[in-house]
């Protein structure tokens, strides 16, 4: 009887009803490829939008009802259980974290993956639930705040959305850098973002960050919430705005503020940058870690089975850094 692995298929764009388990024949590895069984894989709001087919751009490009590669998953962390004749890196029995990209399929039993891709050992300081999310949270937020935002020591970021995946890992980057970090977030979370090194906290619930006339470096929106034009006054002489979630209208601010102007709004997708640098990146982070300067946040652990009922949780918008499943 053939082996099989368990993942997630998105049958069509819409909500988390959309996904449904499959079995599916367990891949061989080729000469680079090495095989792996998922120990804990991240569920993240980029994975909700490309289970809803969001933004409607994209879909000319991953595919027009249903996403080309089907199954959903970005962010894994498990172990080598076989690996191809021209494989280097890694060895059957190693511990590995990574993502697998666009060719999706992290939230499933097993997933082969090319050994030049975003791939690295996992350290015995993070457990497969926290090297699950270094992909997402701190890759992205190291990636906008180091190489497109340029923070330096001594500048001042405002993080809007301070507690969730990418807000938890951006505070303490930041914080890290030397940066006076404030951040938004709601109440029952402003202990954590202050915990994570946030010198100021913003309740966005009551308080409106663009009205109290501070000005800021770099704004961060980690969720899209607001936008260049909403929070031009909020930034200095020479201020970025930065956001991962790109729009029509960021892209528009993107282009017009490389043109004209100082204060900029700023985007450029981390997951298209090339695989060694990602994996240069994550070095980076991997040695906070080993300083003990970053820690992923976990907020719920959900079993393979239940994909569907962490998408729900996610989306609600109330998540406190990450949501895994294990």
């Amino acid at each position: 009887m053939q082996a099989t692995l368990t993942a997630w298929s998105i049958r069509r764009y819409g909500g988390p009803e959309q996904l449904v388990a499959v079995e599916r024949p367990m891949p061989v590895p080729g000469p680079t490829e090495v095989l792996i069984r998922v120990h804990a894989s991240a569920v993240t709001r980029a994975d909700g939008m490309m289970r809803a087919g969001l933004p409607r751009f994209s879909r000319p490009f991953l595919g027009l009802r249903r996403p080309r590669n089907d199954l959903s998953g970005t962010g894994l962390s498990g172990v080598v259980i076989a690996a191809g004749a021209d494989v280097t890196r890694f060895a059957v029995g190693d511990a590995v974290f990574g993502e697998a990209g666009l060719r999706f399929g992290a939230n499933a039993s097993h997933i082969c993956l090319d050994e030049g891709g975003v791939l690295l050992r996992k350290p015995e300081s993070l457990s497969h639930e926290q090297a699950a999310v270094m992909c997402d949270g701190p890759l992205t937020s190291w990636h906008f705040l180091r190489n497109l935002g340029e923070l330096r020591a001594g500048e001042r970021v405002l993080i809007l959305g301070g507690s969730g995946s990418l807000g938890s890992a951006a505070v303490q980057i930041a914080a890290d850098l030397g940066a006076e970090v404030t951040a938004t977030s709601s109440a029952r979370n402003a202990g954590l973002v202050a915990d994570l090194g946030a010198a100021r906290v913003i309740d966005y619930t009551r308080e409106d960050f663009r009205e109290d006339g501070r000005r800021y470096d770099v704004i961060f929106d980690t969720i899209g919430v607001s936008s260049f034009a909403a929070a031009r006054g909020s930034l200095g002489r020479a201020g970025r705005y930065l956001c991962p979630v790109l729009t029509p209208g960021l892209l528009v601010s993107v282009l017009r503020t490389s043109l004209f102007g100082r204060r900029e709004a700023r985007f450029a997708a981390a997951g298209l940058q090339a695989p060694e640098k990602l994996r240069a990146m994550l070095a980076e982070l991997l040695a906070m870690v080993e300083a003990g300067t970053l820690a992923p946040v976990l907020d719920r652990v959900y079993p393979l089975s239940d994909l569907a009922e962490a998408h729900r949780y996610m989306e609600a918008g109330h998540k406190r850094g990450n949501v895994v499943l294990a």
